[in-house]
């Protein structure tokens, strides 16, 4: 009798795993945009734990965390992506990793190459992603945009978006305390075993608990770091990439412009001739100009008429008369 009961609730409790692993795996993969592509290739790796940050645990029991009571806070994971032009990126570069540890944040990744501008020269130019504690975006946003010398003039482009996962974190939290209800059940149905046999089952369904578990814990802890901290993307270009061509005080650049847009001019003045004529002269024309055009097509055919008719009746009178035909003139 305590065999089939304990066969029994472990074919429930066999029953809520499959549906928690079904709905953990499809979010999972839905959900972790930082960890895998849609190849299943890795684009980012987890962000390692910053010196400063809590624990997974301890952020649990934080009530200012971001990880704390999901159910009650909103979690909106923040990124950025910034351009700017500096007199030497190398330089701003290493300013930039230098600001993101001071804030409490890290480098993700960093890359320093040359290019030439349109003068022909060699300068370098950097991409580098960084993270920063989320309630300090603005001001890293800001101290960096300040590294240009000029940041209304320098800064070329900026953009912030934020990603509310809320609902998949208070789920994950959800599915994470079945499943160590499972696992506590599951451990006193091992204590309780009467056989090997029984003790074999029960160990098996408890380590792919134990294995959900697990990755349900790091879901939310990625969660909770992308939460807590904010990506930013920033491209660091030379002044000298974006100043215009001059040659011996002669700007091509300029020139071309000003083609360009004198034949930006020529086609619009063309595209709105084409316009106004098809859309007002040429109905006038047809509204106007058809009558009177089968108006005098009309007269001149039976103007022709006429003609044609009084020959006709001169060339009889003649003929009655016994005089010879006139002859007619061969085409």
């Amino acid at each position: 009798m305590k065999t089939n009961r304990i066969l029994i609730s472990l074919v429930i409790v066999a029953l809520l795993l499959g549906g928690c692993a079904a709905r953990s795996s499809t979010n999972y993969e839905n959900q972790q945009d930082g960890y895998m592509g849609s190849a299943g290739a890795p684009v980012e790796a987890p962000m390692p734990a910053m010196e400063n940050d809590l624990s997974y645990e301890e952020s649990k029991n934080t009530s200012s965390g971001w990880a704390a009571a999901a159910e009650s806070t909103q979690m909106i994971m923040m990124s950025a992506n910034l351009s700017i032009a500096v007199d030497d990126p190398s330089v701003t570069l290493t300013d930039v990793q230098k600001l993101a540890r001071d804030m409490g944040g890290f480098t993700v990744s960093s890359n320093l190459y040359k290019t030439q501008t349109l003068n022909g020269s060699e300068v370098f130019e950097a991409q580098v992603t960084i993270r920063v504690p989320a309630q300090r975006l603005d001001e890293a946003m800001e101290k960096i945009k300040a590294m240009t010398g000029d940041a209304k003039k320098f800064t070329l482009n900026e953009n912030v978006s934020g990603q509310d996962v809320t609902k998949e974190y208070t789920d994950l939290q959800s599915r994470l305390r079945n499943l160590e209800e499972a696992d506590a059940k599951l451990s006193e149905f091992y204590e309780n075993a009467a056989n090997t046999e029984e003790a074999l089952s029960i160990y098996t369904q408890k380590m792919q608990v134990t294995e959900q578990i697990e990755v349900i814990k790091g879901q939310i802890k990625y969660y909770d770091e992308s939460v807590s901290t904010s990506s930013i993307s920033i491209q660091i270009v030379s002044k000298q990439s974006i100043a215009t061509l001059t040659v011996a005080g002669w700007k091509p650049s300029g020139v071309a412009q000003d083609a360009l847009e004198a034949l930006v001019k020529f086609g619009k003045g063309l595209v709105n001739f084409l316009i106004w004529l098809g859309l007002y002269i040429l109905p006038i024309v047809l509204v106007i100009g058809l009558p009177i055009f089968f108006l005098v097509r009309w007269l001149m055919r039976r103007s022709k008429a006429r003609k044609q008719t009084a020959m006709q009746g001169w060339k009889k009178g003649i003929e009655g008369e016994g005089l010879p035909p006139i002859p007619t003139e061969k085409k």
